[in-house]
């Protein structure tokens, strides 16, 4: 029996399956088309007009897609990507766990461009939480910022140990406070190696009495020791304690290098 033409084999020749069409793959593709296509697989709804809803820390808030992607970089397409769709409330809000309290005021700035005059210190924190970028750097530039960053953190960075010996004397004011009500620790502050060769004669009488005392400086330039020691209490407040501070005299310390900082626990 004959075989029809197109079923005859050459010799040697052996049929292969029927190829099912494939998609492209990812390398197949323009570089054009793998960006739109990352593009879209990251951010969940790129239409500016989609209503968004979020639960800041507990606090609802409700925009636009095109109000929280105004500024390029930030946080928000993050926050918005399809990966962190299980990041949702029970009401199917997109779930930010972050304190809420002053985030209305970012949405305010994102909505409207009118920079916030309240609440700076803690706008500015979560501007950089976000990551909008216009907005920390107009921040920084507000005498609330400014001066915290530029001028008080930047000369604290030229003391010597700051950060360690403010660990030492919290340390040494709990220490003190067993069934007391209020535990007192002597700070000495010298601002020149001039004032620190001077100073040496009373820490070392302090020490014999043990006396607790915690040493700053010297450094080599910024403010004077009050400015110091202000900033100090500033730092220690900001930590949660109840402190004041005053010079603490001595007789053999005609410099006034001495202050005594009195913490009250209850």
């Amino acid at each position: 029996m004959s075989l029809p033409a197109n079923q005859i084999k050459e010799p040697g020749m052996q049929s292969q399956p029927a190829k099912s069409p494939k998609e492209p793959s990812q390398e197949s593709l323009p570089t054009n088309l793998l960006q739109e296509h990352s593009q879209e697989s990251r951010i969940l709804c790129p239409d500016p007009d989609i209503v968004v809803e979020l639960n800041v820390g507990g606090q609802f808030y409700t925009t636009t897609m095109g109000t929280l992607m105004k500024h390029p970089g930030s946080k928000f397409p993050e926050i918005l990507s399809r990966s962190a769709r299980h990041y949702k409330d029970a009401q199917g809000r997109f779930f930010v766990d972050r304190p809420g309290t002053y985030f209305g005021l970012l949405l305010d700035y994102l909505r409207t461009g009118q920079v916030p005059t309240e609440y700076v210190p803690e706008v500015y924190q979560e501007a950089k939480f976000y990551q909008i970028h216009l907005l920390v750097k107009i921040l920084e530039d507000m005498p609330q910022i400014f001066g915290e960053q530029v001028a008080r953190t930047q000369f604290l960075v030229g003391v010597p140990n700051y950060q360690e010996n403010l660990e030492v004397l919290l340390h040494l004011a709990r220490a003190e406070a067993v069934a007391m009500r209020s535990s007192k620790v002597v700070v000495c502050v010298v601002r020149t190696e001039e004032d620190d060769a001077k100073c040496m004669e009373p820490l070392h009488i302090l020490e014999a009495k043990k006396t607790p005392v915690v040493k700053f400086g010297p450094w080599k330039a910024g403010p004077v020791t009050e400015d110091f020691v202000y900033c100090l209490e500033k730092d220690i407040r900001a930590k949660g304690y109840k402190v004041t501070s005053q010079r603490y005299h001595l007789s053999r310390d005609p410099y006034t290098c001495f202050w005594i900082f009195v913490f009250t626990w209850w």
